[in-house]
């Protein structure tokens, strides 16, 4: 399944240059372009995406998975929907960007409870800052953060970064994986 969905990250979402010509959300310029969403919403990727984090957190002893909307979502969405074909149900659940400010004030949406155990996703990480910013949003509203687990990691210092909030961090695909297929790929 990993090599699969390596194949459709580099067809779909993955793009390379030799020149830096890719602006960041930091402003810093790029040479690799990653937007997971034409993978993460489509119907095979959120199969591959939902059975390999699925592997993931099985045993991490988390009963919900989510992240900052909007990137994280239908990552979180593709495991709970593994989860619970898989007869071993995960909840999903979204982080706000900002607060909500009308009803109940809140930084989450979704069947989640203070002090349940939850894994945090996301679809990429450079510096790891929206993953950071999902992990206290979920603690302030009281849940326990207790794995984190992105997509695709840039190999920019972001799992790193993300280790000083949460000890249990990952990533499925590499930069390195994308760039290596996207080679072979390219010369096929």
């Amino acid at each position: 399944m990993k090599r699969e969905l390596i194949d459709m990250l580099c067809r779909k979402s993955f793009q390379y240059s030799q020149q830096p010509i890719f602006k960041l959300v930091s402003g810093r310029m790029s040479h690799f372009y990653v937007n997971c969403k034409p993978t993460t919403l489509s119907p095979r990727g959120m199969v591959l995406i939902g059975n390999l984090l699925f592997e993931r957190l099985r045993d991490t002893g988390a009963s919900a998975v989510g992240g900052l909307t909007f990137g994280a979502d239908p990552v979180a969405f593709a495991a709970a929907f593994a989860s619970e074909l898989n007869g071993q149900p995960i909840k999903a659940f979204s982080v706000r960007k900002t607060q909500k400010d009308h009803g109940i004030v809140k930084w989450i949406e979704g069947d989640v409870q203070k002090g349940e155990r939850v894994a945090i996703v996301d679809d990429v990480a450079t510096t790891g800052g929206s993953t950071i910013a999902a992990i206290e949003r979920a603690r302030a509203e009281g849940l326990d953060v207790v794995s984190a687990v992105v997509l695709v990691d840039r190999q920019e210092g972001g799992l790193e970064n993300i280790r000083k909030h949460v000890s249990e961090v990952s990533g499925i695909v590499t930069r390195d994986e994308l760039l290596a297929r996207w080679h072979e790929i390219k010369k096929s």
